[in-house]
């Protein structure tokens, strides 16, 4: 028992990285994503097919295939061509390891948040043009807000997602939960017991925060907010 609840602690001394990096990400995520679904929305051609082709790629592949291109496939690319020399390692690693979770999480936030504007009520729209408010106040002051309202539970649910598959970073170096489990593992040859307690802190992690977004939607749905 005593192996196992060591294999609990290592875990968890990767637990802060790992909500850092989530946290970040969601926020990245919100931001860019929120860009995204505002050029998906956009009349011009040009905006609107650079957001689906991004959207497009970034969710067509892995986020592991992602995290190796911009920790070691970009730094590749710059030192063969003779631009310049970047080696990422820790603790620098964390800076690509932070962007490719929230420029990857942006790519589903853009259709989560355009579907929470494509949710409110036109007729909202059609009355605040006729009031003569431009196109900017319209999404200023109407159909963003009431699309965030309408998208928070979507985003909890991003954030849990992204605690889990933070553990793609472990493959590039970062020592989050399932690395300070690795590196425990390979100096201990606990397998079973490390890998374990990796799972326990990921679950002690999600299952909380997976109650919380469910009830918050319950409730906004009870009072009629979503």
């Amino acid at each position: 028992m005593e192996v196992y609840l060591q294999g609990i602690w290592v875990a968890l001394q990767g637990a802060p990285m790992t909500i850092a990096v989530s946290i970040f990400a969601v926020i990245v995520g919100a931001v860019v994503g929120l860009g995204f679904a505002l050029m998906r929305k956009s009349e011009k051609v040009i905006p609107r097919g650079i957001a689906k082709i991004y959207i497009e790629v970034v969710r067509g592949t892995p986020m592991i295939v992602q995290a190796l291109i911009m920790a070691y496939g970009i730094p590749y690319l710059l030192q063969h061509n003779s631009i310049c020399e970047i080696n990422f390692r820790w603790p620098v690693l964390i800076i690509p390891a932070m962007l490719v979770c929230g420029l990857n999480s942006a790519a589903y936030m853009a259709e989560v948040i355009r579907g929470g504007i494509q949710a409110v009520d036109p007729g909202q729209v059609e009355a605040a043009q006729s009031l003569g408010m431009s196109k900017k106040q319209i999404n200023r002051f109407i159909v963003l807000p009431q699309a965030f309202r309408i998208v928070i539970p979507s985003f909890g649910n991003e954030f849990v997602t992204l605690i889990k598959e933070t553990a793609v970073l472990s493959y590039v170096g970062v020592v989050e939960i399932l690395r300070s489990a690795q590196l425990w593992n390979a100096a201990s040859y606990e397998t079973f017991p490390a890998y374990i307690g990796a799972a326990v802190v990921y679950l002690a992690l999600t299952y909380p925060l997976s109650k919380a977004v469910g009830a918050l939607e319950k409730y906004m749905m009870k009072d009629g907010m979503i």
